[in-house]
Parts: structure tokens; sequence; C-alpha cells
């Protein structure tokens, strides 16, 4: 595991104590095959400590998440691809194994309602409140935000520069690239930079309390009072958590605000790719399409209206007529053009129109509603139609009486 981060390194060495060694541990690998893989899998789905569906009092079944389990999956996959190269098995039996399917990433986003409730309840401590602000303007991940100094801030371009992260390994809090390994900019909103000037003129009265001053590459967000050491990511998760159950959120974890930020921008009608840059997904909008897919149609259905309204409408009872209804519908038009129906007159009642050119009393109506879409004639259920001054018309009102 020399190639993988030490957080993800230690997350495998985890799994590997917890459900791989207590199941195939004194297992010979040559006597490992696909049926006792899958139905480890299926023991892990009903219960994280394999109690086989019999439990005894005071348990309490906990499934694993399908997520987990696949991991646990890859885990042995790549141990046995390695004792097959190594020739200790001729097949590799996890190969032929299937792990869970993949569960369609549901994005739950707290509402307007919940956010304002806590924001109003952070922001008793500015520093706090502000973090949670960041995270939803920005859409940055929680180790980024931990990462943040005030170097890669530009307040008078209103700009974040976002090339590291904060994790949280075994020797402590270490920085590292960010999760797509790319730089990013995200750019501020006025109200956003005022904040945070405010917030740096508090940062360096806290370090001159204490004697000091508020170095130039010293963290945005710190514990510590000369903001030397970064916030410890696990620390932040907890209190949100704290905060949120106080509230009664529907979701607990600090990622639900970076939902919230994406959620909104598209629901804003903000472009895919835009939204993608500004929460690092770093394939093109891909990532950004399969999370938030919901929210990109509701956009793509404001768009298209959009450019509906742009367009000029057409005059679809100018063009060469081909159903009986349009047919009708021109004969009519002419026949107003024409002055025979002046303006203010009434049409032939349907019954009549329908005698007088062999059609159905359907088709007459169809006829004139072409004609009051298009600004001719106004007729309501149970009335005559009646002559309005459209486009065309060359015929003047006629006094009533």
């Amino acid at each position: 595991m020399a190639e993988h981060e030490p957080t993800t390194r230690r997350r495998y060495q985890q799994l590997v104590r917890d459900y791989v060694d207590p199941s195939f541990g004194s297992l010979q690998a040559a006597k490992l095959d696909a049926e006792l893989l899958e139905q480890l899998y299926s023991r892990l789905q009903k219960c994280r400590d394999r109690c086989g569906g019999r439990p005894g009092a005071g348990h309490t079944c906990r499934p694993l998440s399908n997520s987990t389990v696949r991991q646990v999956h890859f885990i042995i996959r790549a141990a046995l691809d390695r004792a097959v190269r190594w020739q200790y098995i001729a097949v590799n039996p996890a190969a032929l194994a299937l792990p869970p399917s993949f569960k369609k990433p549901t994005p739950d986003p707290p509402s307007a309602e919940e956010i304002a409730a806590v924001l109003n309840e952070a922001w008793k401590e500015p520093a706090w409140g502000l973090l949670l602000w960041l995270v939803m303007v920005t859409g940055c991940r929680r180790g980024e935000l931990c990462a943040l100094r005030w170097t890669d801030l530009n307040l008078d371009r209103a700009t974040l520069k976002i090339e590291r992260s904060s994790q949280q390994t075994t020797e402590g809090v270490r920085e590292k690239g960010t999760k797509s390994g790319q730089e990013r900019l995200v750019a501020l909103d006025p109200y956003t930079v005022d904040l945070l000037r405010a917030h740096r003129a508090a940062s360096q009265d806290q370090c001159e309390q204490v004697g000091t001053g508020l170095a130039r590459a010293a963290f945005i967000f710190s514990a510590s009072a000369d903001f030397s050491t970064p916030l410890v990511p696990s620390s932040v998760s907890q209190r949100y958590r704290r905060l949120a159950v106080r509230n009664q959120l529907r979701s607990t974890r600090i990622h639900a605000l970076r939902h919230y930020s994406a959620t909104e921008l598209l629901s804003a009608g903000v472009d895919v790719r835009t939204v993608a840059g500004r929460l690092g997904h770093g394939s093109g909008g891909a990532t950004t399409l399969r999370y938030y897919a919901a929210w990109v149609a509701k956009a793509d259905h404001r768009a298209a209206a959009s450019i509906a309204d742009t367009l000029p409408r057409p005059d679809t009872s100018r063009r060469h007529p081909r159903s009986p209804y349009e047919k009708l519908a021109a004969q009519l038009r002419g026949a107003i053009e024409q002055g025979i129906y002046p303006v203010g007159s009434f049409l032939p009642i349907t019954i009549e129109l329908a005698s007088a050119h062999n059609v159905s009393v359907g088709t007459v109506n169809r006829a004139i509603a072409l004609l009051k879409s298009v600004g001719l004639v106004a007729a309501k259920r149970g009335e005559r139609a009646t002559v309005l001054p459209g486009p065309g018309s060359t015929t003047q009102p006629q006094p009533s009486g």
C-alpha cells in the first residue's frame, strides 16, 4: 500500500483488520473461491459483525454500505493479483466474484430554512460562522478549507486560490495536494470579501493581544492564538455534526454544505463546467453531471423556456395549409382580409360554416382556434367568433347600432 495516501492506507488497514483477517486470515489462498467471497459480501451487507442472521441478546445488526463492501473486495482482489504474479495461485478468485453495485449518488442538500438556522447559531462565533459561509459560497472540501492561508486570498481581486488540502494521519495533520490534483481559482462576491476583511482585522487584533503579529502565510482558520497551525479536519466535522443535530438537520455531514453550493448554482442556471470548476471536479463536468443530474435537468428546462421566449413566434396560419382545418382557416382569413367579414362583425355560426365548407363541426372549431391564436378573432365557448383588428386586417371597425 506504499502508493496510497496515508489516510487511505490507514483506512485499508482498518478494513483488513476488521473484516478480511477474521474471515480469511487462516485460510490458504488456493482454497479461496468466488463463492466464499460473495458469501462474505452478503453477510457484511446484512451485518458488519457477520452474525449470520442469528444475533445474540442485545445485538443490533448494522449493515456495511455498498461502497465499504466494495472497498473490501478491491483490497482482496489487489492482494490476490499479486499472489498470481508471484505464482502462489494460478487464478484470482476475486476477479470472478461480484461485489455489490454502486448506489446512484443522491445528494440531499439542506433547505434555505435549515441553512438560515445553522448560520444564525454559528455566527455567534464569527470565525466559525465565516468558515461555514465559505464552504457554501465556494464549495470547497473540508480539507481544502482547513489548509487555506492568507497567501491564498487576494482581496483586491476577490479571488481564492485552492491548491492544498489538510489530511489527518497518525503522525498528525499534514498538507497534500487537492483531491483532483489540480489547483483552482474561485471568484468571491463583494459581501464575502468584506467578511474576510473583517476576519483578517480581528485575527490581527488577536495576534497583537498575545504579543505577536499575523504572519503573512498564517492560516485563515486556526485553533491556535497566532494562527500558525491548521484546524484538524475531523474536529471541524464533529463540531458541525453537533450543530446540525441541535438544529435537526436531515444530514449532519459538513459535506452537505458543498451539495448546497452545487445545487443552488445549478438551480440558478450556472453552466455545469463553471460549477465543476468551483467544486474542483477534475473531469470536465462529468462528475458534476453524475452527482447532480436532477438539478442539471431543472436548469435545462429553464434554458429551454428561455431560448423559446427569445425566438419570434411563427405565424402558423400563413404556412401552406395541409389539413382540412388549416385550409378552412386560410379561407376565413382571406375573407376577413378582403372585408367580407369586417372588424367587429361575427363569423357565421359553426353549423353554417360546417355545411358551407362540407367539413365537420370539429374541423370548424379547430379552424377558429387557429385564427384566435394569431389574433384574428375572439371566440368563447357557446358564442359566435368576433373579427378583431388583427394582423393583415385592412377594414375598419363597423359602428355598432
